[in-house]
């Protein structure tokens, strides 16, 4: 069974595998409660399946992760309960991370919206976080699978038994001539803490474990899908979009629940981009989305100025040399078709004021309706998850079940995109550890 180790916490490796804490999620919020729980002396594992810890975090930001944001407020986070994530991020804000990385001298620079973003590599704030356990006495046990957690009804036992087995990597599987005999491993704890993460991105090892545990101590989801990630279409529009492959440009994207003025990205399976990813925070099946293509001008008023100024001129000229961020030409032709192909050829004398009224509306309030989304196979949250009622805002105990914890992305909190959902990661760890 592959572990890390450190000299400080051998000790703690012969107690017959009883532990104080056992953390299951070796990711951000995993880490972090098990950091802050080891400094107040408790004896801590942490149990993760997949073969290195804070796999996430070393793909976030394009491999240099959007640790957090200078500019943290409770409106950055959406769930059914909106006043859940006050008490954490108000006891643990951003700048306490801050103040870590720092520390470890980890080079870190800010882009826009306050997101902060490592200089060299997400690898330097995992390795921060591991540092840190060590330091702390911490066990993280990798390549490890969770088979069965029971809860013991006598108050002189350990409350929790954690059943484990050797995780197999693909090609331990392959090679193997017949079904393995796996040997297990028992583990006793006092609290259990449920840092699993969600399904978002599955090929970094993402598993619905922690809602099967919180359902398994009578838990409930509140419905949970794939977030901040990118929109895909069908038919026509699909075929259109994916013709502007590549192409990018500040809209202001909305539905009617709120709107981002962010990047558009076309991409040859829909729509990505900042903007789009936040929307799909506040979208859901078979809603129509609004997009503004030139949020900076008032396209009616523009058409129709020009019409009494310039009457021989064409619509797609108005909009190639009339505004200071003109649309990509590629661009310009698709929504030319789709918006105008019967008047494209006509000078403005000769349409009506209503038709352009019509098309000026349509270029600030592009409506499109998604066929889906991409899923959670590139989805960077899980929107949804365990039922906050259930849970203490101030500990992440559950309410159900004493000594039993739930913390970051398994509880229903998502966060914007822009290093909120690290944030929270790091503010309910370190909540929970400060009690378990």
């Amino acid at each position: 069974m592959s572990q890390q180790q450190n000299p400080a916490s051998a000790v703690k490796l012969s107690n017959n595998g009883h532990f104080d804490v056992i953390i299951i999620g070796a990711g951000a919020s995993g880490l972090y409660c098990a950091l802050t729980a080891g400094r107040r002396g408790r004896r801590v594992l942490v149990l993760d399946h997949a073969n290195k810890a804070g796999k996430k975090i070393l793909m976030s930001g394009g491999g240099r992760c959007n640790f957090t944001n200078y500019f943290v407020e409770p409106e950055h986070f959406i769930g059914a309960n909106e006043h859940f994530a006050k008490s954490a991020l108000s006891r643990y804000p951003s700048w306490e991370f801050i103040g870590m990385v720092e520390q470890h001298k980890i080079a870190y620079h800010e882009r826009e919206h306050g997101q902060l973003f490592c200089d060299n590599s997400a690898q330097d704030i995992v390795t921060m976080l591991l540092k840190e356990c060590a330091a702390a006495g911490v066990q993280v046990r990798l390549n490890t699978q969770v088979n069965e957690v029971t809860a013991h009804q006598n108050e002189n036992e350990k409350r929790f038994q954690l059943l484990t087995s050797k995780q197999l990597s693909k090609k331990e599987l392959k090679e193997a001539s017949s079904e393995p005999k796996l040997p297990k491993t028992t583990y006793h704890c006092q609290s259990l803490v449920v840092a699993t993460g969600g399904l978002s991105i599955p090929t970094m090892g993402a598993s619905g474990l922690g809602y099967e545990l919180a359902q398994q101590f009578g838990h409930t989801l509140t419905p949970i899908d794939a977030s901040l990630v990118p929109f895909t279409f069908t038919d026509k529009t699909g075929e259109l979009l994916r013709a502007l492959s590549g192409i990018s440009l500040p809209v202001v994207a909305s539905n009617t629940r709120i709107s981002f003025k962010l990047p558009l990205l076309f991409t040859h399976r829909g729509l990505s981009g900042p903007a789009m990813l936040q929307l799909s925070n506040y979208w859901h099946t078979g809603e129509t989305i609004e997009i503004d293509l030139l949020p900076d001008f008032d396209m009616t008023e523009l058409l129709l100025t020009h019409k009494k100024q310039h009457p021989k001129q064409l619509i797609r000229t108005v909009l190639s040399e009339n505004t200071d961020n003109a649309l990509p030409k590629k661009l310009l032709v698709a929504l030319q078709t789709m918006l105008w192909e019967d008047v494209k050829e006509i000078e403005l004398a000769n349409i009506k004021d209503e038709r352009l009224t019509q098309i000026g509306q349509a270029i600030n309030g592009w409506q499109l309706k998604p066929s889906g989304t991409e899923g959670y196979r590139t989805a960077e949250v899980t929107r949804g998850g365990i039922d906050t009622d259930e849970v203490s805002s101030k500990t992440m105990e559950s309410k159900l079940q004493e000594g039993l914890y739930f913390i970051g992305e398994v509880l229903d909190v998502t966060g914007w995109l822009g290093g909120y959902n690290f944030q929270w990661a790091w503010a309910s760890g370190f909540v929970c550890g400060e009690v378990v």
